[in-house]
């Protein structure tokens, strides 16, 4: 074989894997992604107010339980509703500031744990005696560092059940602020989303976010609570639903009154590990989940090398052309659902921002195979 038809035949096969991630792209971005893009709720013929228990577990959060409680104290809602806050073995002003609290609230149930548990790292051991002593069915579970973007956040939440529904996925999104960090951590936070809310939409849900998750009580009791995932630092939200959660018995809440807002971290270095603690359960998932979430991330991971690859040695008018329909669909997908999670400011970045995507799997894939660290904040 002479040079030329070497060079012809590489060619030809940087086209076809290019063609073949970019056909899987597509699949993705209009099988599954377009459901949240193009979602709307259908609509009730009546309102509910469930009763419901609040439940936020803390460790040294004293700042953040001063600047957040009174957004979840101050909810408009008419029904029963209690907040138990979980102390977890605070060193700082948690105890003392929560008293505060409790003399002017009088429906703030403090639970102050003075010891470890053996053997359970992370928080699932105080959100464990938190849904112990909570006295509603209906949980919603937020972290101290969150804020509801509403005073609806409570009700718009709870008035997603109806019968069979067990889990309500909510999102958890992070403040705005100036800085390239900032938006790094936001789309990343709505890429997340984008994936889990679009999965459940499409009957395969496999995780939530403890910033804004909501299940019943009797679901947590009838699989043993954390028994099975006990012995990891995380995995009190995303593990947990990957095991309870199905088609038939979860929803989501995309009402921008029902999203909680949270401080995106400082630092790169803050932030990776917070990203590579979280990455560390995603070995657990269900072998379904694990398939779907890794076929994407590896069609997303060799998109941009293979697309210069191709323009190199294949016909640039063709490969220009299946850029060009993935760029359009993901454009349409992207702005949609952007739209609908409040954070239509990064449009303008996405293509820049999916480009990074390529280098964030870079620096997080070797997590997913780390032990996990036994902090949980």
């Amino acid at each position: 074989m002479d040079f030329q038809q070497l060079n012809l035949d590489w060619g030809l096969i940087s086209l076809v894997l290019f063609s073949l991630v970019s056909f899987i792209q597509l699949l993705y971005y209009w099988g599954i992604f377009s459901r949240l893009a193009f979602f709307k709720p259908k609509e009730k013929d009546h309102s509910q107010t469930h009763p419901v228990s609040v439940i936020i577990c803390a460790r040294d959060e004293a700042g953040n339980l001063a600047r957040n409680l009174p957004g979840v104290l101050f909810q408009q809602y008419p029904s029963s509703h209690e907040l138990i806050v979980v102390n977890h073995n605070s060193q700082d002003d948690t105890r003392y500031l929560l008293e505060e609290f409790k003399k002017t609230f009088k429906g703030l149930q403090i639970v102050n744990l003075e010891h470890e548990a053996k053997g359970i790292p992370g928080k699932k051991y105080p959100l464990s005696i938190g849904i112990k002593e909570a006295d509603h069915e209906i949980l919603l579970l937020t972290d101290a560092d969150c804020v509801p973007a509403s005073e609806h956040w409570l009700y718009k939440m709870q008035n997603a059940y109806k019968p069979g529904i067990e889990v309500v996925l909510g999102y958890g999104a992070y403040t705005k602020k100036p800085g390239l960090l900032n938006k790094l951590i936001r789309f990343e936070t709505y890429h997340t989303a984008l994936q889990y809310l679009s999965y459940a939409l499409a009957g395969v849900p496999y995780m939530g976010v403890g910033r804004n998750l909501s299940y019943k009580r009797e679901l947590f009791i009838n699989n043993k609570g954390f028994s099975s995932i006990n012995h990891l630092p995380g995995g009190d939200d995303d593990l947990f639903i990957n095991k309870v959660a199905h088609k038939g018995n979860t929803t989501v809440v995309l009402d921008p009154e029902a999203f909680t807002l949270s401080e995106a971290k400082k630092s790169f270095g803050d932030w990776f590990r917070q990203k590579e603690r979280h990455y560390s359960t995603g070995k657990y998932y269900k072998g379904k989940i694990k398939f779907l979430l890794g076929t994407y991330s590896l069609s997303l991971f060799l998109y941009y090398p293979l697309f210069i690859v191709a323009m190199l040695l294949a016909d640039w008018r063709i490969v220009l052309g299946i850029f060009g329909l993935r760029f359009i669909s993901q454009a349409i997908i992207q702005y949609k659902t952007m739209q609908k999670l409040g954070e239509k400011d990064l449009f303008g970045w996405w293509w820049l921002l999916d480009i990074w995507m390529f280098l964030y799997y870079c620096i997080f894939a070797p997590a997913i195979w780390k032990k996990p660290r036994q902090n949980w904040t």
